[in-house]
């Protein structure tokens, strides 16, 4: 009897004491930028320090492309499992916060059984209402469903930088076709020329002013030219399947493009080192990721302490179903409970270290994740000014290639040089021809890497690409 007077007085102090324990385990501070990020770009540029540039694919003013990125969109496998990821994760949030809430379950039963000594039989009807809640005196279904949250967020996250990688990957892509194609072209041409060369040799041969040799080589040069020819089909079909895969596509080879590879080699708006912390999704991400690992170390802490657990429940049993709920035979209970756990073979430590040691992990990813994210940036930067400088010497080489072809040509008719002189010259203005168009194509993928590395989002899909397409 004394042990019952005083049993509730001494829930609610071990209740009051353990609280208090609790309240001293202070969530750990973070801080989403190191100390150590720098105000400037490492690498000098004459880039003006202004927001990054958001809507950057509407700059190539080409609605082919827009069309492409669009379909990309809608139609690409691996986008689309990561929008499925981000449902699974939202349905697990619901789920997560669900344990805040009461639980109410009903249940019914009837039954008829046989007695054969003496005979009889026995009707039984049963109908139960149960309401259970767990109080969350520590604050760990919070966090569990805090960590849910933040699960969700960074998978949100993640899904907005495969969007974006996407359609990196098929801007690239379209423009790795349009090289392909180029090159394909300079390769006939210097096949056509070739053939008239060698043509012009051989009727020089059959007047006896060329030698055996210049004809030899002539055959072989229209020979290595077809050969190239031959490679780089097979090439343009290559690159065109994988363009037709990011389009979510049958890799069937027949996307074409006529177009000419514009010249990209002015400066965009970098912005700050700092902001690209919260700019760039893969970096929100990782923080969310960081974050959750966290509330899942205060749940592993919490998961130490005692629950409180109050029941209720509101029965009835008859021999008939229609005297179910009768007034006069509801039957009710109202229960509190308080479970601690005492042994169970350090798990529930080991699970806490567990925890500790994933948060400490997934620190040290978000640093590894922020910091190759500046050397993007930086390594961007850096090829940019170097392409430039390519880009014009190349220029420049190839002006002065084609001219010194068509003059070693002229100089062999007149008996001036050998044929080995031409095919030297020849091979240089083709080198010349083929890298400014290389250069080209890294201008533009270089410039596309740049504004992903930057986090600028490539355009309001919603508006910008409908407008283009209504516009055709």
């Amino acid at each position: 009897m004394i042990w019952q007077q005083y049993q509730p007085t001494l829930l609610a102090l071990s209740i009051v004491l353990l609280s208090g324990c609790a309240s001293n385990i202070n969530s750990q501070q973070r801080e989403q930028a190191p100390n150590n990020v720098p105000q400037q770009w490492q690498q000098k540029t004459s880039a003006p320090v202004l927001h990054v540039q958001q809507q950057w694919l509407t700059q190539l003013q080409n609605p082919q492309l827009n069309k492409l990125v669009e379909q990309a969109l809608k139609n690409n496998q691996q986008l689309l499992q990561g929008s499925y990821d981000v449902a699974i994760q939202k349905q697990q949030l619901i789920v997560s916060g669900a344990a805040l809430w009461p639980t109410l379950d009903l249940s019914a039963r009837t039954s008829r059984s046989k007695n054969n000594r003496p005979i009889s039989y026995n009707n039984a009807s049963s109908v139960s209402l149960n309401l259970g809640y767990e109080v969350d005196l520590w604050g760990k279904l919070s966090d569990s469903n805090r960590q849910a949250n933040l699960n969700y967020l960074a998978q949100q996250a993640r899904f907005e930088q495969a969007k974006q990688q996407l359609v990196a990957d098929v801007v690239k892509g379209w423009f790795d076709i349009v090289t392909a194609k180029q090159l394909l072209d300079l390769y006939k041409r210097r096949e056509a020329n070739a053939l008239q060369n060698l043509d012009i040799i051989e009727s020089g041969y059959r007047q006896g002013l060329n030698e055996a040799l210049d004809v030899y080589l002539a055959r072989n040069e229209l020979n290595n030219e077809r050969s190239r020819i031959a490679t780089q089909q097979a090439s343009l079909l290559t690159t065109a399947r994988v363009l037709e895969r990011l389009l979510g596509d049958y890799p069937k080879g027949i996307i074409s493009a006529n177009n000419d590879l514009p010249v990209i080699n002015t400066d965009i708006p970098l912005g700050l080192p700092s902001e690209l912390i919260t700019r760039k999704p893969t970096l929100r991400a990782n923080w969310y990721q960081l974050l959750a690992s966290d509330a899942n170390l205060a749940y592993a802490h919490k998961q130490r302490f005692p629950s409180l657990n109050l029941t209720a429940s509101l029965s009835d049993t008859t021999d008939r179903v229609s005297d179910l709920f009768s007034p006069s035979s509801l039957a009710w209970s109202l229960l509190g409970s308080i479970s601690a756990p005492i042994f169970n073979g350090g798990r529930l430590k080991a699970n806490e270290e567990i925890a500790r040691l994933n948060s400490q992990k997934q620190e040290q990813q978000y640093l590894q994740t922020l910091y190759d994210a500046f050397s993007d940036v930086e390594n961007a930067i850096t090829l940019q000014q170097s392409l430039k400088a390519q880009y014009t010497s190349t220029l420049e080489a190839q002006e002065n290639a084609l001219a010194a072809e068509q003059l070693s040509f002229e100089q062999y008719q007149s008996g001036l040089v050998s044929y080995t002189t031409v095919l030297d010259a020849q091979g240089r203005s083709f080198d010349a021809q083929s890298s400014l168009i290389s250069i080209k194509n890294q201008l533009i993928a270089n410039r596309v890497n740049l504004h992903l590395a930057l986090g600028g989002d490539f355009a309001n899909t919603s508006t910008e690409l409908q407008s283009n397409s209504n516009e055709n």
